[in-house]
């Protein structure tokens, strides 16, 4: 594995493979990276003949700027731990300069997935991913990049920029990975004290009882009413706890196949999302 700091490096080797006739796959982070993480770079097995792996912690999709900077950020271990997969063949790690030159004004502009949900209250948040999955897609030249559904909705907003601005790349869906305790595994953990830890195993388990109560039949705003409580009473501020469409994030008024739950909380500064299909 090779660890490329600059546009210009990673320029010449992707240039390079498809000239070799090479397929190039992608999965783009912000670091701190953990087994989910890797669960993406497995699933580009069969996919693609090159993999990419990049590292780079987006100023301009963070609100708060606290929350940028306590981003956990580690490049030697990701690189440790990439390089044990033997199969990443460049991790793409460049700093701002690379990325935002002098003078950057330029930006992909969401509507409609951008109001709701993580959006309501991240205003900018996906014109920041949106620009930068952009411009990742450009620097590495891939054809096919994988994201987690733990993001669900960012895979969403991406999934309808690639078909909207018709670039040349196929988006892979993967299964959120969870902790043995079935908590969705985030870089964000990282930064749980061990009380806040315990206390956001909450969170998955008051989803899985909503959607037992909805899959009983219970009705829709009493059950999503209920689970709040339960959050709340653990100790969490909610954000948002939704039943919506998988494909156009539209709120869902009954438990239908293809509407899954949407939940964002925090614990103190901490703010933590995940989702859980009805099927």
């Amino acid at each position: 594995m090779k660890l490329v700091r600059t546009r210009q490096e990673l320029t010449e080797i992707v240039t390079q493979w498809h000239k070799d006739g090479e397929t190039i796959g992608l999965v783009p982070t912000m670091g701190s990276l953990h087994e989910g993480h890797l669960t993406l770079v497995r699933a580009l097995d069969g996919k693609a003949t090159r993999r990419i792996v990049t590292i780079f912690v987006n100023p301009i999709q963070f609100n708060n700027p606290d929350d940028f900077q306590l981003y956990p950020r580690g490049l030697d271990a990701d690189e440790a731990l990439l390089a044990q997969t033997g199969v990443v063949d460049v991790l793409y790690a460049p700093d701002e300069t690379q990325i935002y030159l002098p003078g950057f004004c330029t930006r992909i502009t969401v509507s409609g997935p951008d109001k709701m949900l993580c959006g309501g209250d991240r205003p900018g948040h996906f014109d920041g991913v949106a620009t930068i999955v952009t411009k990742l897609f450009m620097q590495t030249r891939a054809d096919i990049a994988a994201f987690g559904e733990k993001d669900f909705q960012q895979l969403c907003v991406i999934r309808r920029m690639v078909t909207d601005l018709d670039l040349p790349v196929t988006i892979l869906p993967v299964p959120t990975v969870r902790e043995a305790d079935h908590l969705a595994l985030s870089s964000r953990n990282r930064r749980l004290t061990a009380a806040q830890r315990q206390q956001a195993t909450h969170l998955p388990q008051a989803l899985q009882d909503c959607l037992a109560a909805l899959k009983a039949g219970k009705p829709v705003a009493a059950t999503l009413e209920r689970c709040t409580q339960t959050l709340q009473d653990a100790g969490f501020a909610v954000h948002y706890l939704d039943l919506r469409s998988e494909k156009t994030l539209a709120p869902s008024e009954k438990a239908d196949p293809g509407t899954r739950l949407f939940v964002a909380a925090s614990l103190g500064d901490i703010r933590l999302i995940d989702n859980m299909p009805l099927a």
